[in-house]
């Protein structure tokens, strides 16, 4: 070794630990904006979808920096998962949980001491523990990062207490900074998660929400197992997950679809934890190509290649939808997301708040329950729906989506999109849906006469039309992102800034008319790569083969995405399979002699 290169090595950039360790050759939008402030030393909130790269936001950063990155995640699965991820690469992480030993964490706790780790995933209940801020005080903490960070908002669709106490590392360690990600949460949750985390005047990077490779549809519920059956039968054994609100129902769908014949398991609270784990393993290694099962499933799941995500029921709020939904396509490649509706689900939802002992939680609920309802009954673009409803205005229809697919009648709505737009203005934006259609139509009720409503222009100037009209066109205004609900305010309707073009007229705005019963457009999921289908056969055969004897899932391997590079490609030296996405110094010297080869083989037999 020369006296030149161990005085100056290479240094250690965001740029040399994206290529050489993970393998990819650029940083997705807002990625390198975000390990900057972290490396600054600045606070962040990152909002990223799920598949977005929100991870990579904290890797490298602990990568390039000297000192400990704590990242403190909920469940024990994700931490799994995540190190698994990361050892695979050659990086130095570990995790703390309750299902690691007392004797094997206390030799985590000497190679931490001794500088020998780089990143330490632990849960939210330990890093509270007394003992353990103790050790962390005699550590180099260079990054708190805190994943899943809506669970810290009251507002947040999955409220976790443990999380409200973690402002208590900012007390602990005022000079560490702290990055909170998440991949749901609306602008309320943001506010509030900046609060409860104490975050110091914080760099915030919203990325955008969307997932152009899902395909969301939503089907009428008429004989769901049949629609079930039917469906399944065109995924020729991709994976998917089928989700149910309850334990019960996991069970009946899960029963008749390995009845006949389908590759499938069940999973819920209800089970022990040796078969949960069997199922969640199962799944990540392919063993398993269908999970039925509650929303207790899924936030561990790093599993990229889900092809499809079906809802039998209608989910409890459009947060919990995104992110469930999110776990499909997370290699880029296409998937699906289908929604069984039925309108008679919805009173039998709401009955489950009605258990909710807090009256602003409570309320809170039956606000995010209405936009999944208002989603679910749509008639405009389902992608506009709920990038709108993460505050990103998106004007114009996806052209992926059962709507965009087969779309609704529509009619020329600007002028009453611009009269329940004056009444929303006229009433101080502080009412809701039923409300602004009562002044609509011109009811004659005491609360409209106490606040002198009848005396506004727009009182009973759309008297010509019904109830369920201007319902439909305010859900549609809102859809489209012209109007807002404020769920802090009892879903009080406002204005966006959208809404001005509209009310000047500055162009005319297509409404949908009711539709009455939406058509499911089956596709073929897989994108229209022009590669070899036989090599990447025999790549995911290989893939399945080295990962069995790793122990390891396949994707921790190489993702889908990976092997089909490899297979237009057809890389046979160290260099050109250094360039395929995903391929880092690590996995070539790990994995590059077998892939390349099986390609030299496959090539030599055409």
């Amino acid at each position: 070794m020369s006296e030149v290169a161990s005085i100056n090595p290479t240094p250690v950039t965001p740029h040399s630990v994206l290529k050489q360790t993970f393998g990819y050759h650029e940083f997705r939008d807002g990625q390198l904006a975000v390990i900057e402030a972290a490396l600054s030393g600045q606070d962040s909130l990152v909002l990223l979808p799920t598949g977005g790269g929100k991870s990579l936001c904290y890797q490298v950063p602990a990568l390039v920096m000297s000192g400990l990155t704590v990242v403190v995640s909920p469940l024990i699965s994700l931490m799994q998962d995540q190190v698994a991820q990361l050892q695979a690469l050659g990086i130095a992480a570990e995790f703390i949980n309750n299902s690691v030993q007392r004797d094997e964490q206390q030799i985590i706790y000497q190679r931490l001491h001794q500088g020998e780790i780089k990143l330490l995933y632990v849960a939210p209940e330990k890093i509270l523990q007394y003992e353990f801020l103790e050790r962390l005080q005699h550590l180099p903490i260079a990054l708190f990062a805190i994943d899943e960070a809506h669970c810290v908002s009251h507002w947040g669709h999955d409220f976790r207490p443990h999380y409200c106490q973690l402002q208590r590392l900012k007390h602990e360690f005022p000079r560490v900074p702290m990055m909170a990600l998440t991949a749901t949460a609306d602008t309320a949750t943001r506010r509030d998660i900046v609060q409860q985390l104490g975050l110091v005047q914080p760099f915030i990077h919203t990325g955008s929400f969307d997932r152009p490779n899902i395909r969301y549809t939503i089907e009428e519920k008429f004989k769901p197992m049949a629609q079930l059956m039917r469906y399944l039968r065109s995924q020729q054994g991709q994976s998917g997950i089928i989700y149910c609100t309850s334990r019960k129902r996991v069970d009946e769908v899960a029963e008749k679809l390995a009845e006949a014949g389908f590759n499938v398991a069940a999973y819920h609270a209800g089970l022990t934890n040796e078969a949960r784990h069997m199922v969640q393993t199962g799944f990540a290694r392919d063993d398993i190509h269908i999970v039925v099962a509650t929303v207790a499933f899924g936030m561990g799941i790093n599993k990229p290649n889900v092809r499809f995500v079906l809802h039998y029921d209608i989910p409890k709020s459009i947060e919990g939808y995104y992110q469930e939904t999110g776990r499909a396509g997370r290699d880029g490649l296409a998937a699906e997301a289908i929604l069984y509706y039925d309108p008679a689900d919805i009173g039998r939802v709401r009955r489950f708040f009605e258990d909710i002992e807090d009256e602003q939680r409570r309320r809170v609920e039956e606000q995010r329950f209405a936009a999944m309802a208002s989603f679910a009954e749509a008639q405009t673009c389902r992608r506009q729906i709920l990038l709108n409803y993460f505050s990103e205005y998106q004007r114009h229809p996806c052209g992926n989506c059962d709507i965009c697919l087969n779309p609704p009648k529509r009619f020329d709505g600007t002028l009453v999109a611009q009269q329940a737009l004056s009444c929303v203005y006229r009433a101080e934006q502080r009412f809701g849906f039923g409300y602004i259609v009562e002044i609509l139509r011109g009811a004659n009720t005491s609360r409209i006469r106490d606040n002198l409503h009848h005396q506004l222009s727009t009182y009973g100037i759309g008297k010509e039309h019904s109830s369920e009209f201007w319902l439909s066109v305010l859900r549609q205004l809102v859809h489209l992102g012209l109007l807002e609900q404020d769920i802090t305010q009892g879903a009080a309707l406002r204005l966006t800034e959208a809404a001005r073009s509209v009310l000047r007229s500055e162009y005319a705005l297509q409404l949908a008319e009711p539709r009455l019963q939406a058509v499911h457009v089956y596709e073929d999921k897989l994108a229209k790569f022009n590669y070899d289908r036989k090599l990447f056969a025999k790549l995911k055969s290989l893939r399945k083969e080295l990962a069995d004897a790793d122990d390891v899932p396949p994707y921790v391997v190489f993702n889908d995405k990976t092997l089909a590079e490899m297979a237009q490609k057809t890389p046979t030296t160290d260099s050109e399979f250094l360039q395929i996405s995903g391929v880092g110094f690590t996995k070539l010297m790990k994995y590059g002699g077998p892939f390349m080869q099986l390609i030299e083989n496959h090539l030599a037999r055409d």
